[in-house]
Parts: C-alpha cells; structure tokens; sequence
C-alpha cells in the first residue's frame, strides 16, 4: 500500500497540481488555485490558447505547456522529468476538474505510480454543479461523462446504466443531445431528467420533467450550449425487473426465452439485448 502525505516535508521528486478552473465565471477561481499557478514552475494545459486569457486575467507569469490527447504520449514523458527533477507541475483543463472526461488521468495515474505527489486544488466541476440544483436524488449518483456516439454501443450502456440505482450524469454536445435523449427514451422509458446548460454564464438554464417534455423543450427551444443530463434513477422495482436474469447462465437465460415460446435465434437475440452484449457474443458463450 502506497501512502502520501501531501503537505509532509518537500520529497525530491516535484509535487503534481491539478488544479480546478472556472466552468464559465471567473470569479469562481479559487485563491489556493491562483496561488498554486503563480508559484508552481510549470503549468500543463489541454488548450494553452484558453489558459492563457485565464492565466492574464489574474497576472499568472508560470511557464505554459501543452498537454491534451493527441500530444499525450511525447508531452507526459516531459512532464514526469520535470516531475522528477523536482519542479513542480499543475494540471489545468478548460474547464472545471483537470482528470475528468480528459487524459489527465494518465498522467495521474503514471506520476502516482512513479511516487510522485499528487495533490488536488479543487474548483468547479459541472457535473456536481448540475446535480445539486436538478432536484433528483442526490444520495447516490454516477458519472457517466460522454456516451458513446454510434446508436448501437449508446444503447447498449444505457441499457447498463438503466438498472443502476442512481442518478446519473453525462456530459453532451448542443448538436447530439437530442439525439441521445431520444435513445434514453427508447431505452429506458419516460424518466425524469434535468437539462443543465451553459452553468455559470449569463444563460445559465435548468429545464427539468420527464424524458419526453425535455424532448418537446428542445424542439421549441434549439440546442445552445454544453449540456449537463442529470438523469433520474430506475423507479422503485424497475432496476430489479431489468436484471430477472442476474442469477441464470447464458444458457438458462435463452433456454428461458426458448421456454416462453421463442425461437433459438430470437431468445439469443433477447438475452443479447438483456445483458447489453452481442448476439455473437451469446453464441460464443453457447460453444
């Protein structure tokens, strides 16, 4: 078990920072996170473009980098050197928690295992901002970030999710959220949701209702902004329902089916589309 205290006495090695930025309004810069830019020898952005109208704005000096997913693997090697060396590097994204829904976990993950300090700066993060004011359950949620693209592989999470007990969040685009409301539809019913726009800036906006009064809001008002999905959990007994089938075999899951009736194509089909998998991969585990 690797232990590390944070604020022990200075280690050899530098101290990774990632450090959370403004989602929208910059007063929600926090003063440890300017502090830490200003005295950290080396700043990690995923678009140096936008941290540098952030970095003049509160007349942060810091050496600026660039580190996003397709410069990753040459600029992370580079990062763990000064790392080692003993500089010390922070973490931005552009927007919100650096390590969410962007390769920062790789350089996390790499520094960690290295023994290199890795200390959070906290700050705004969209997904918690839009839960808490969606007025779903809080007690229990997942972070889903971004589905899938492709109709297939969207649903087939969905169908995932669907059963979890939980509220759950997702990150989407104005030009797709449409699109993937409509496939939460199909897939799991008339659910309540919360759609949660453009949080912290001046069209800050919260639609919340079922599934289907979310779809005829966009219809009448055109997808602007990045959205929040806040979407509610299975109603009481639903999340049991879905997975009937837990406990069966693939075999006994079709052999089910084949009981109720059903062709041998159709029942693989149906307990295909159960446990959110292919058919081809019912009929490898049939072999």
């Amino acid at each position: 078990m690797q232990v590390q205290k944070s604020f022990a006495a200075e280690a050899e090695a530098g101290t990774l920072y990632l450090v959370g930025t403004p989602i929208g309004n910059l007063d929600d810069m926090t003063f440890r996170a300017v502090e830490t830019l200003k005295k950290v020898d080396w700043i990690a952005a995923e678009d140096t473009r936008q941290t540098r109208k952030l970095l003049t704005h509160f007349d942060i000096q810091t050496r600026l980098v660039s580190y996003h997913e397709h410069n990753k693997q040459a600029s992370g090697p580079e990062l763990l050197r000064f790392l080692r060396e003993g500089q010390s590097v922070a973490l931005v994204s552009d927007a919100g928690l650096p390590a969410i829904s962007d390769p920062g976990e790789d350089l996390v993950r790499q520094a960690a295992e290295e023994g290199i300090r890795v200390v959070p700066v906290p700050g705004a993060n969209a997904a918690l901002s839009a839960l808490i004011v969606s007025g779903l359950p809080t007690d229990r949620f997942l972070f889903a970030g971004f589905l899938p693209r492709d109709r297939k592989s969207q649903a087939e999470q969905l169908r995932l999710l669907g059963a979890v007990p939980a509220t759950l969040l997702f990150y989407e685009s104005p030009h797709r959220v449409a699109k993937t409301l409509r496939t939460m539809r199909e897939e799991l019913g008339d659910r309540q949701v919360a759609l949660v726009r453009e949080l912290t800036k001046r069209y800050e906006e919260v639609a919340r209702g079922s599934l289907d009064e979310a779809l005829l809001h966009l219809e009448a008002h055109p997808p602007q902004g990045e959205y929040v999905i806040v979407l509610g959990r299975a109603a009481e007994g639903e999340g049991e329902a879905a997975a009937w089938w837990a406990e069966l075999s693939v075999d006994e899951h079709v052999r089910r089916y084949e009981d109720q009736g059903e062709d041998r194509k159709t029942a693989m089909k149906k307990a295909a589309q159960d446990r959110g998998v292919s058919k081809r991969d019912i009929y490898n585990a049939l072999l």
